[in-house]
C-alpha cells in the first residue's frame, strides 16, 4: 500500500513537472507572441505615421487648395494652400471642423459675403445627388479663385480650390486680342460689326445712326519713305485723335491698314455728322510728331446714315464703303455722304480699272507732248510728256479720269515706267537742244527703284541724261525727311535735270529750295490765270521768279493762254511758258514735225 502510494506520488510529481515545463514553454511562446504583436503594432503605428507625414507633405505641397469632407460635411483633410489662399486660421480649419464653420470663418475674414447656410446646403444637396459644383470667387488681393466640389463614391466629397488669376488674365488677353487691334487698341473689324449690330438695334424713333469709313491719305507713301515704325506711330496718333473727337456712346475702330471706322449714335440730323467729320478732319490735319519726323496728312471719309427698323448691316457698310470710294474719286481730303447713284459710279470706276490694266498691255496708251517755249529766244526748249488713253469704244479718255484710278490701285508705277521709257526713246529723235520732261508721281518717287528705272531708260534709249527733266510735285516733299533728299541726290548724280512742279499749290516747302538745288520751278496755272487781274497773282509770280533767280533756277509758267499773260511773264522775268497760246499737247508725230520745221529759228505763239 505504502509502495503504491509512493509510486502514485512520484507519478503525480512527474506529471506536474511536465505540465510546469509545458506551461513555462507556453508562457515563453505567449511572451514572444505578445512581443511580436507589440513590435508589429509599433511598426504599424510608425508606418502609418510615416504615411500620414508623407500624405501631409504631398497634400500641402500641391499648388491647389484641397479640402476632403466626410458624409457629415466635416473636414477630414484640409491643406495649407487652402488656408493661405483665403487667409484663414489653422486653429479653426482643421479635421472635424464642419463646412458651415469653415464658410462662416471665411465670412468673418472677408473672403465670403453670401448666406453661409444657403451656400453650404446647396453644395451638400448637389453632391448628395452625385453632382459636381463649380464656383468662382475672389480671394483677398483680388485673386480669382475657382472651387470645384466632386462627390466621392464612398460618401463625402473633395473640394479643389485653384488660383486661376493668371489663367483668367491670359484668357482675357486672348479675348481682347481677338476683338481689339494690337497696334491702336481700338476695336477691330469683328468687334466693330458686333457693336454696330447692337447700335442698330438701339436706334430710337426720331434718331439716326451714322457709319463713317475713314481712309488716311498717302499713308503708303509714309511707310515707303520713312518705314513701318514711323507709319505705326502715325496710326497710333490718328487713333488717339479719333477717340478725342467722339462722345462716350460713339465707337471708333481700326478695320486694318490705314482704314478706320466710326459709329456715331443717337443723332437727330445730318448736320451733327457733318460737324463730327469737320472735327475729325481738323484733328487729323494737325501735324504729327513721329520718331522725329513732322508728318502732315489728311483723310478721305465716306458716310452712310441709317434710321428706323429693317436696317441691313451689310448694306449699311457697303453704302459707307461706296461713299468713301466717292470721296477718293473726288480727289481725297474730303468727305461724301452715300447717294443712290454711287453704286453705279463705283462699278464704272472698277470697270475703268480693269480696262486700264488691259490698255497697259495692249498698246492703247499714247504719249503726247506739250512744247515749252523759251520767252527770251522764242524757241522750243523742251516738251512735257503727257499720257493719253485712246479707248477702243469711248475714244480719248481724260487723264483726270484715269490717273486717280491708277494712283489708287498702284497702276501708276506701271504707267510712269511706260511713259519714262517711251519719252526717252522718242526724245532721241529730237534736236539735241530740246529736252523732254516727264512727270514723277509721289508714289513713283517713293518706290525706291526710281533712280534705277531712270538709268535703265536712259541706257535703253541712248538719250543724254542732261536732256531728261523729271518733274516732281510739292506733295513729294510733304515730309522734311532725309529719304526724299537721298532720292533727289541719286537722280542728280545721274545727270538728269529736276523741276519742282505746281509750286505754291501744296505745302510750300521753301526749305527744300535751300537744301536741294532744283533746276527749275514750274508756276501753277492758277496764278497765271489771274495774272492780268492786278491782284496778288502778279506779286506771287514775281516772288517765285525772284526766288528762282537767286538760286540760278529757271521758271516755267503753266497754262498760258493769252498774249497779255505772255507779255507780263516776260516783264516779270519768267524764263519759259507752256500752254494753249503756243500749243496744246500733241502726238509724237506732230511734235517731230513741229521741231523740224522750226529747227534753228524762233517760233511765234500763234
Amino acid at each position: 500500500m505504502l509502495l503504491a502510494a509512493v509510486v502514485s506520488a512520484g507519478v503525480a510529481m512527474s506529471a506536474w513537472s511536465l505540465r510546469e515545463h509545458i506551461l513555462s514553454a507556453l508562457v515563453a511562446v505567449l511572451a514572444v507572441m505578445v512581443g511580436l504583436l507589440l513590435l508589429r503594432h509599433r511598426l504599424t503605428e510608425q508606418r502609418l505615421a510615416a504615411e500620414r507625414r508623407h500624405l501631409a507633405i504631398a497634400v500641402n505641397n500641391i499648388p491647389q487648395g484641397l479640402v476632403l469632407y466626410d458624409a457629415s460635411a466635416r473636414i477630414i483633410i484640409c491643406n495649407q494652400p487652402y488656408i493661405e489662399m483665403f487667409g484663414l486660421s489653422p486653429e479653426v480649419v482643421k479635421p472635424g471642423c464642419t463646412m458651415q464653420r469653415l464658410i462662416g470663418h471665411r465670412k468673418e475674414t472677408g473672403s465670403f459675403d453670401g448666406d453661409v447656410d444657403a451656400f453650404c446646403n446647396a453644395i451638400i444637396h448637389k453632391v448628395a445627388l452625385g453632382k459636381a459644383t463649380r464656383q468662382l470667387t475672389e480671394a483677398p488681393g483680388g485673386r480669382a479663385i475657382e472651387i470645384i466640389n466632386r462627390p466621392l463614391k464612398a460618401g463625402g466629397w473633395v473640394a479643389t480650390i485653384e488660383d486661376i488669376t493668371e489663367r483668367t488674365r491670359a484668357d482675357e488677353k486672348i479675348a481682347h486680342l481677338a476683338h481689339y487691334d494690337a497696334l491702336t487698341d481700338l476695336p477691330n473689324r469683328l468687334l466693330f460689326r458686333e457693336r454696330l449690330e447692337q447700335a442698330m438695334k438701339a436706334v430710337r424713333p426720331g434718331e439716326q445712326l451714322a457709319v463713317l469709313y475713314i481712309d488716311i491719305d498717302e499713308f503708303k507713301s509714309v511707310n515707303d519713305a520713312l518705314g513701318h515704325p514711323v507709319g505705326d506711330e502715325l496710326l497710333i496718333g490718328v487713333a488717339d485723335r479719333l477717340r478725342s473727337c467722339l462722345k462716350e456712346s460713339d465707337i471708333a475702330a481700326r478695320l486694318g491698314g490705314d482704314e478706320f471706322a466710326v459709329i456715331q449714335t443717337a443723332i437727330k440730323s445730318q448736320s451733327e455728322t457733318t460737324e463730327l467729320v469737320d472735327e475729325i478732319h481738323s484733328a487729323i490735319r494737325r501735324p504729327f510728331e513721329c520718331a522725329g519726323n513732322l508728318i502732315t496728312t489728311d483723310a478721305s471719309i465716306g458716310i452712310a446714315l441709317a434710321a428706323g427698323d429693317g436696317l441691313d448691316l451689310d448694306q449699311l457698310l457697303r453704302n459707307a464703303d461706296l461713299a468713301l470710294y466717292g470721296a477718293k474719286g473726288d480727289g481725297r481730303r474730303t468727305y461724301r455722304f452715300f447717294e443712290a447713284g454711287m453704286d453705279a459710279r463705283a462699278k464704272a470706276r472698277r470697270s475703268l480699272e480693269l480696262e486700264l490694266r488691259q490698255a497697259i498691255s495692249d498698246g492703247s496708251l499714247e504719249a503726247w507732248y506739250q512744247p515749252v517755249l523759251n520767252l527770251e529766244t522764242n524757241r522750243v526748249s523742251s516738251c512735257e510728256a503727257l499720257l493719253r488713253w485712246r479707248h477702243p469704244e469711248r475714244g480719248m479718255i481724260s487723264p483726270a479720269e484715269f490717273i486717280p484710278v491708277a494712283e489708287e490701285t498702284g497702276l501708276i508705277n506701271q504707267l510712269g515706267h511706260w511713259v519714262l521709257n517711251t519719252a526717252c526713246a522718242e526724245a532721241v529723235n529730237w534736236p539735241d537742244e530740246v529736252r523732254v520732261a516727264v512727270n514723277v508721281s509721289p508714289i513713283q518717287f517713293r518706290s525706291q527703284t526710281l533712280a534705277l528705272n531712270v538709268a535703265a531708260a536712259l541706257a535703253a534709249s541712248g538719250l543724254s541724261a542732261d536732256r531728261l527733266e523729271l518733274e516732281i510735285t510739292e506733295a513729294v516733299l510733304i515730309r522734311d525727311d532725309e529719304a526724299a533728299l537721298e532720292v533727289l541726290h541719286q537722280l542728280r548724280k545721274l545727270g538728269v535735270r529736276i523741276a519742282l512742279d505746281d509750286f505754291g499749290t501744296g505745302y510750300s516747302s521753301l526749305s527744300y529750295l535751300q537744301r536741294f538745288p532744283f533746276d527749275k520751278i514750274k508756276i501753277d496755272r492758277s496764278f497765271i490765270r489771274d495774272l492780268a487781274g492786278g491782284g496778288a497773282s502778279s506779286s506771287i509770280v514775281q516772288a517765285v521768279v525772284n526766288i528762282a533767280a537767286a538760286s540760278d533756277m529757271m521758271t516755267t509758267a503753266e497754262g498760258v493762254e493769252t498774249e497779255q499773260q505772255r507779255n507780263l511773264l516776260y516783264i516779270l522775268g519768267c524764263t519759259e511758258m507752256q500752254g494753249f497760246l503756243f500749243s496744246p499737247a500733241i502726238p509724237a508725230v506732230e511734235v517731230r514735225r513741229l521741231l523740224l520745221s522750226h529747227r534753228g529759228k524762233a517760233v511765234s505763239a500763234a
